[in-house]
């Protein structure tokens, strides 16, 4: 017997993915008396996300898990790895899924400024990445090469969009300056990027260390966010 779509409220059917993350549904907050219309817009986004359910669901740290998911399953990456280090790796989501997805079979580095919770089979530090005591560190605790770096790193927004975008390329240069030092041969680098894509020059330079370089915006990415990521795999070495 063929089971009848999810509805809504509305009767409309809802949108199911393989993940099982419901689209389509809607809930609407009341805005109390003293609370400010901002906050009453993000805590709607919030519980119409249906990504932040399925990561209540599925037990990780936050909705930004399915972006790395969802790059690993168009380009491939986690498959076969033992060594990674996520720059920038609170909450600790993708650090999770690195671990699931390798069955444990890995070993994860991850850094930032913030405190995170540990993650089975992961290092984690606090430290601010851009500094040159944060690299040593890292090198100190890197034992081999490295199959991928990942980097979710962002600069804070200032609501200027070029200088957004200047700053987190900054953190992304920083990141690929680390990755080519620290990858072994056919590894791959991952990097967020806002809008405007990568730098022709960091872009050249890119494609002259790795045999394929991508633009991909993850369907976990919010459709008015202007964040996409950067994939570079084959590294030459």
């Amino acid at each position: 017997m063929t089971k009848k779509p999810k509805l809504s409220k509305t009767g409309k059917e809802r949108k199911l993915d393989p993940r099982g993350i419901v689209r389509g549904a809607k809930t609407h907050v009341k805005t109390a008396r003293y609370r400010k219309s901002s906050s009453t817009r993000w805590l709607q986004r919030q519980l119409n996300d249906p990504y932040v359910a399925a990561a209540k669901r599925d037990g990780y740290r936050s909705r930004a898990a399915y972006k790395i998911i969802e790059l690993d399953e168009k380009f491939n990456f986690l498959h076969g790895a033992k060594a990674v280090v996520d720059l920038g790796a609170a909450p600790g989501g993708w650090s999770q899924v690195a671990a699931k997805e390798c069955a444990g079979n890995i070993s994860i580095i991850g850094i930032d400024l913030l405190d995170v919770s540990p993650v089975a089979g992961a290092t984690m530090l606090k430290m601010d990445f851009t500094t040159p005591e944060a690299e040593q560190t890292l090198l100190k605790l890197i034992t081999g090469p490295i199959d991928l770096v990942m980097s979710d790193m962002a600069a804070s927004t200032t609501g200027h969009q070029n200088t957004d975008y200047i700053r987190t390329l900054g953190l992304m240069e920083l990141a690929f300056d680390f990755a080519i030092k620290v990858l072994g041969e056919d590894g791959t680098f991952i990097a967020k990027v806002f809008a405007g894509g990568t730098d022709a020059n960091i872009l050249a330079n890119l494609k002259n260390n790795f045999r394929s370089v991508r633009h991909f915006k993850p369907p976990a990415s919010r459709s008015e966010s202007k964040e996409t990521y950067l994939v570079a795999q084959g590294f030459k070495g």
